[in-house]
């Protein structure tokens, strides 16, 4: 195998607790700024449109922009950090979120917060695959199969709880301090996590003379491999964003650079995006269809009820954000307890069910309902938020090559991206004529849907375990460098 900026450093370098609160902490902070900063604009897009004088449709352009910055940047990032080192891909992340907060806070029109929401996009896609890269590195130096239970859940529960505490604070930052705030709440926090990193992270190892020169990296990286997919994934974004009405010119393109990508993904050695091993790690594919639909549900609620709760019950930005408090603290209490057992087919069945109940339950709300009843609902999709990321996080860390853990990491959150962006397309199709109850009730229809294919994928999946034990196990529908373990560890055993 080649040799990468991320092998694991001599275990006698490492500290008496490998995974002490200072490795950690940035790690956290870090990953929380993607999720929020997905969440946090939700009620702040009809504060921009009065204040720039743009329609409230226009300003979905914030959305998208960071979705697809974000799908094509985290694979990406994660590729970066296996070669050119975690720590510093983390630190590029983290200036370019401090840049990006700055032009969208004192932006002054829609091209320049869009602008930022890219630089945002792209720099905060870099924690989550850096986190989970400086994680496994950490684990394999200290002679550990896994991490601690509770890092991997530390990781979870800041982007869940981000996540769902991003329409809350925005909604009270925009209602105290103006729009401006969801930009420039980037700024102070981004620097805290910057300091951190810069006094807590390790080093990463020295690149060798040979593989600092453009060519050399732009190989290990597969740039043109990178950068097929980044045009067709932005390509395929782009079709889906325009449904209902189809921009076939974005579709096309899409077919035209996807295919020839992926014959040259599939003829290089060390492809960018490893489609054999892909197509071979069934538990690898299958926990990244599972995470798209079911965060197609949660972004659905969150975006979804969040418009119809300001157009259709008519509540205030505020009101609205803080009526979905609640889901972030489910998913919070959840996580740590979830996590610290590594338990991956029990919580995903449960996460399939709550989606089945809270989207009955999305079906049942009227613009004449109760509030109790809106808050119940957002109360189950906690449940579904929190059982469904921490079993398939896990199940990541689990299925993906280790020397890969970067990539499979970013190709993670990809397929979660393409899941809001999914949950954004229906929210636009099923709100076109307006937040109504009716609209409302066709997205529970389409959640129900959803609801029932993550149960049935999990449920017929016999290869999914209850919980991912300490060693290997070796099946066969495990990734090589498992087996591998597995056999190693068997003969030291019986020898």
């Amino acid at each position: 195998m080649t040799t990468t900026a991320t092998q694991a450093a001599p275990a006698t370098h490492l500290p008496r607790k490998p995974f002490a609160w200072t490795f950690t902490t940035p790690l956290y902070v870090g990953a929380s700024l993607n999720p929020i900063n997905s969440s946090i604009i939700a009620t702040a897009l009809v504060p921009i449109a009065t204040a720039l004088h743009v329609s409230v449709g226009s300003t979905s352009a914030l959305i998208s922009s960071l979705y697809l910055a974000s799908a094509v940047a985290q694979p990406t990032a994660g590729k970066l950090a296996e070669v050119l080192g975690a720590r510093r891909i983390f630190l590029s992340g983290i200036v370019l979120v401090l840049l990006g907060g700055l032009v969208g806070g004192f932006g002054q029109s829609l091209a320049m917060l869009t602008v930022a929401r890219v630089l945002i996009g792209v720099g905060t896609s870099a924690a989550f695959p850096c986190a989970m890269v400086l994680i496994r590195r950490r684990a394999e130096a200290a002679r550990l199969d896994a991490p601690p239970g509770g890092v991997l859940g530390g990781i979870a529960i800041a982007g869940m709880a981000t996540m769902a505490v991003g329409p809350p604070i925005g909604g009270l930052l925009v209602g105290a301090a103006g729009w401006r705030w969801a930009f420039l709440i980037n700024v102070p926090v981004a620097a805290i996590a910057l300091v951190m990193a810069m006094r807590w992270l390790p080093g990463d190892p020295v690149l060798s003379h040979g593989h600092r020169g453009f060519r050399q990296v732009a190989d290990r990286i597969d740039l043109p491999g990178i950068l097929g997919f980044a045009i067709s994934m932005s390509a395929l974004v782009i079709f889906l964003m325009s449904l209902p009405h189809a921009a076939w010119l974005a579709l096309a393109v899409f077919v035209v650079v996807a295919a020839p990508t992926v014959v040259w993904e599939l003829r290089k050695t060390a492809p960018f995006f490893d489609l054999r091993s892909l197509a071979a790690n069934g538990p690898l594919a299958r926990t990244y269809l599972r995470q798209a639909l079911t965060l197609l549900g949660v972004y659905s609620v969150l975006y979804g009820m969040t418009q119809w709760m300001q157009a259709g019950y008519g509540m205030s930005a505020v009101t609205a954000g803080l009526l979905l408090l609640p889901m972030g603290a489910v998913s919070a209490l959840l996580s740590r307890p979830l996590a610290s057992r590594n338990l991956v087919r029990g919580p995903v069945i449960v996460s399939a069910v709550t989606m089945l109940l809270g989207a009955a339950g999305t079906m049942l709300l009227t613009s004449h309902s109760p509030v109790i009843a809106i808050v119940l609902v957002s109360l189950i999709f906690g449940v579904t938020s929190a059982t469904s990321t921490i079993a398939n996080q896990t199940a990541l860390y689990r299925a993906a090559p280790p020397d890969q853990i970067g990539t499979a990491s970013g190709l993670f959150r990809t397929f979660g991206y393409l899941g809001s962006v999914t949950s954004a397309v229906i929210g636009s199709i099923v709100f076109r004529d307006g937040a109504s109850d009716h609209g409302l009730h066709t997205l529970g229809t389409v959640l129900v849907g959803a609801g029932l294919a993550v149960l049935l994928m999990t449920v017929l999946d016999r290869r999914l375990t209850s919980r991912v034990p300490n060693q290997p196990t070796g099946t066969d529908d495990q990734p090589p460098h498992d087996n591998r373990e597995h056999r190693a560890t068997t003969k030291e055993n019986t020898a």
